[in-house]
């Protein structure tokens, strides 16, 4: 299948200031404003160099990055920080969020979905002024394939494993084959079997392109350093893409940015990006309206007031992440089905998501968010029954036996904007069907993703998923895939039908089979979906549009600055 969509334009997009109350109850998602059309085949026109006005862009995060080398991660906070610097072969339309060019002009299917065959730009360098071609992607690939155990370990699935399964110390399971270049700028890229998502799965950040030279220089697949307890590489300290941004430092809670010149895209009106960690909410929108950001990402309900009133935008993104209870089947007792269904009718969602997220999420009965059209009308819902959780937890044998409850703190996610009211109103209701809970509060940035995914004194804990690209793989795939010590799952029927659902090309049988899926998942009751969450953004009267994005592809030169005034010089 050829694909020559048009090339990625600036996003104008910006949502009027609201009211206190409408900021809370009944917000329009800001996500239908058009971007116009260009040529693939050439850049976007550059506008002239700003002269006038601050060009600079300070966004407030929750969270300080785990790596900049977007291959070793899978966290948010460290794809929004390399996405300005790094690029795939594969972008995301800002409409549709449907694979776009990027890296690569165009590319079609071969050998039945065996095979792809791109076409490369051939105006693009990296940041150290290596050129970018057929040999520097099939360098990415193959970096990628054979990422070392030493490597791998140090973090929980890497996103090559989360979409190939396996590298090439298990040939027999990875669907991955080999890159091969066909020409300077021409490549081809071979499956083990057909694969329906790759196209998108390109689109993720974690499937950006290095510098070859760089990662080579720097060691990228050595991890002799540690940065707050996470093992990183000199590469993931100092990345080197093909992005607007180029690397300036990074230093504490703070990461600069610079416009680098010879960017093949859009030059846009901001020149130097920081982005600064503030991990409490309220402390972010001070900071907003003290003037100190321009912007910061996850408004809780608890500040969307206060933003209105002080005259700031408040940005929604469309959902595109579930948040859920997991469960470890390693812990005694949760092995037993009739303990985890007890679990399941015990949680009232509604009542959870009321008054703790904002206006417009739901509750979930799937793990696949309802954008990517996926039915659960054939999945157990699981309604609140609080006397049929009681009845469940009797006949499972529960005797009352104390159950670690890991929840984060100091955080915000997409998935979960106010972390400790979430696990106060949980334990409630756990709490009022007969579970005895033992609280585990446990710092973000000290550690908690290594805990709930490797600590074997845990019942349960809060954690969700932000999908990077458009298929259903990218959720029930991660999650349920294949074993993961996060929940000590195992149902190799289950594996099976994921790895066959992933072969079948787009259509109703598609649909039918990731359905089937989430049906067995929801009999299976390994975790409990919770709510798929609005996340939203506020932002500073400064900024007239942010490419808002609810795969979170928001790159900075396509922000408009009020206070940017062109040189109009001839």
């Amino acid at each position: 299948m050829k694909n020559n969509a048009p090339g990625l334009k600036p996003l104008k997009r910006a949502c009027l200031t609201l009211t206190a109350m409408a900021s809370v109850l009944g917000m329009a998602a800001c996500t239908s404003a058009s971007p116009a059309p260009t040529s693939p085949s050439a850049p976007p026109s550059s506008p002239a160099t700003p002269t006038a006005g601050n060009t600079t862009f300070t966004l407030g995060t929750a969270a300080d990055p785990e790596s900049l080398d977007p291959a070793m991660v899978s966290d948010t906070e460290s794809y929004r920080v390399t996405q300005q610097m790094l690029q795939g072969l594969v972008g995301v339309d800002p409409l549709t969020s449907e694979p776009a060019p990027l890296l690569a002009s165009s590319w079609e299917e071969r050998d039945e979905g065996r095979a792809y065959a791109f076409e490369l730009r051939d105006d693009v360098t990296f940041h150290d002024g290596e050129p970018f071609n057929a040999e520097a992607v099939c360098a990415n690939f193959d970096r990628w394939y054979t990422t070392p155990r030493s490597a791998r370990a140090a973090s929980t699935a890497l996103p090559f494993e989360d979409v190939f399964k396996a590298y090439s110390d298990e040939p027999e399971v990875s669907l991955y084959s080999s890159c091969q270049p066909l020409g300077q700028f021409d490549v081809l890229i071979s499956l083990k079997s057909r694969m329906t998502g790759f196209i998108p799965a390109l689109a993720s950040p974690g499937f950006a392109m290095s510098s070859p030279k760089a990662l080579t220089e720097l060691a990228a697949d050595e991890l002799t350093g540690t940065r707050e307890g996470t093992r990183i590489s000199e590469y993931g300290r100092n990345p080197v893409g093909t992005g607007p941004f180029r690397f300036t430092s990074w230093e504490e809670d703070r990461v600069e940015l610079s416009f680098f010149e010879e960017y093949w895209g859009e030059r846009g009106e901001v020149r130097d990006v920081i982005f600064t960690t503030i991990a409490h909410p309220d402390a972010r929108v001070r900071a907003l309206t003290a003037g100190r950001i321009d912007g910061y990402d996850f408004v809780t309900v608890e500040n969307a007031g206060e933003v209105a009133r002080a005259g700031l935008q408040f940005l929604q993104r469309d959902p595109y992440s579930v948040l859920y209870l997991g469960m470890n089947q390693d812990f005694p007792g949760i092995d037993d089905i009739k303990f985890r269904q007890a679990v399941a009718y015990a949680v009232d969602k509604p009542e959870l998501i009321s008054g703790r997220f904002l206006e417009g999420t739901k509750p979930a009965r799937l793990f696949i968010p309802e954008k990517l059209g996926i039915s659960g009308e054939t999945v157990e819902a699981y309604g609140h029954n609080l006397d049929r959780a009681k009845e469940l937890l009797a006949e499972s044998g529960y005797d009352g036996s104390e159950l670690p409850f890991y929840y984060p703190l100091d955080i915000s996610r997409p998935y979960l904007p106010a972390p400790e009211k979430t696990y106060a109103e949980l334990s409630r209701q756990l709490t009022a069907a007969g579970l005895n809970l033992k609280p585990m509060p446990t710092q973000w940035n000290e550690g908690y993703v290594d805990a709930v995914m490797n600590e074997d004194a845990r019942a349960f804990h809060l954690l969700g998923w932000s999908g990077t690209y458009q298929d259903p793989d990218n959720f029930v795939g991660a999650i349920f895939g294949s074993y993961s010590n996060e929940l000590a799952f195992e149902d190799n029927q289950l594996f099976s039908k994921i790895n066959r659902a992933r072969t079948l090309p787009n259509g109703d049988e598609r649909r039918e089979a990731y359905a089937d899926i989430s049906s067995q998942v929801a009999a299976r009751v390994p975790a409990v979906p919770l709510a798929f969450p609005i996340s939203a953004l506020a932002m500073a009267p400064r900024v007239v549009s942010y490419p808002v994005s609810p795969v979170m592809n928001e790159v900075f030169n396509r922000i408009d600055l009020a206070d940017i005034q062109p040189d109009t010089t001839p």
